[in-house]
């Protein structure tokens, strides 16, 4: 077992044999670390991804959860590379993006075609899903959103997205309408700003106690980097869309236009 820096998978994996703890053995920390002869300090690291485990520990773990040798090889295969500063999985894997959401105190995007998972009504993310053939994620993210302590959020959206319609006229205007609402936390980067499209997408995750992450993520795959060089370009790219995009005051009015039954009429004539 060594120690070293946890990643959004490895947090996200820990988080599993917490969960395969609680519901198989009916244990606490503690007592399944009396059980495995243990310091309960291995057992609490272990399951917050804090330190990376030996197969024989993990062996250990996974037994006394009752998993045969088929789960503890597809388990190893898993862990192989939570530490990786680099991750990558399928596009359809929604796990580690949605701990992610929910640990973060920081929350800073740029979505180009699309609007971010975490303000998608659930309509919109049915007609993307239907589109791009992702399952969507069964879970309510935007209830990041909506808890007391939740993360401090600036999202920048290219107008693109806005223009961009997945699904039918009613679906766009509910989420034109969501989006309207939640407009404290959102940057319209208007249509003409061409070069902004140039960038990818991204978001940067910020966490209290861990580094920080920048997920981007495409139909193929979801990919996950603790770089501090990546990092940093991630956090460039923010203070250049800062420039260019429209304040609050200017994106809701923005919002408003896309709104309005020109463009909805519009779009019904090209279906």
């Amino acid at each position: 077992m060594t120690t070293t820096s946890s990643t959004a998978y490895s947090r996200d994996l820990g988080d599993e044999l917490r969960r395969l703890r609680q519901r198989f053995t009916g244990l606490r920390g503690r007592g399944l670390a009396v059980q495995l002869g243990w310091d309960p300090s291995k057992v609490s690291n272990l399951e917050h991804g804090k330190i990376r485990a030996s197969p024989v520990d993990l062996a250990q773990y996974l037994t006394a959860c009752g998993k045969d040798v088929d789960f503890l090889d597809d388990f190893l295969r898993r862990y192989h590379n939570a530490f990786d500063p680099f991750f990558a999985q399928s596009a359809d894997d929604h796990r580690t993006l949605t701990m992610a959401q929910a640990s973060a105190t920081k929350i800073t995007a740029y979505d180009v075609l699309t609007v971010n998972s975490l303000l998608r009504t659930p309509a919109y993310e049915q007609a993307l899903e239907t589109t791009t053939g992702i399952a969507p994620s069964d879970v309510d993210r935007q209830a990041v959103l909506r808890r007391p302590s939740r993360p401090e959020c600036t999202f920048f959206l290219h107008e693109l997205a806005l223009r961009t319609h997945p699904g039918s006229p009613q679906v766009m205007e509910d989420q034109y309408t969501w989006l309207h609402a939640n407009s404290a936390v959102l940057r319209i980067i208007p249509a003409d700003a061409t070069t902004a499209v140039l960038h990818s997408p991204c978001t940067l995750f910020e966490f209290e106690r861990t580094p920080p992450a920048v997920h981007v993520e495409t139909s193929i795959a979801k990919v996950f980097v603790q770089d501090d060089s990546t990092v940093a370009k991630c956090r460039v790219l923010f203070e250049l869309l800062d420039a260019i995009a429209l304040d609050e005051h200017e994106s809701r009015r923005r919002l408003t236009e896309h709104r309005g039954p020109t463009p909805l009429r519009a779009l019904a004539r090209t279906q």
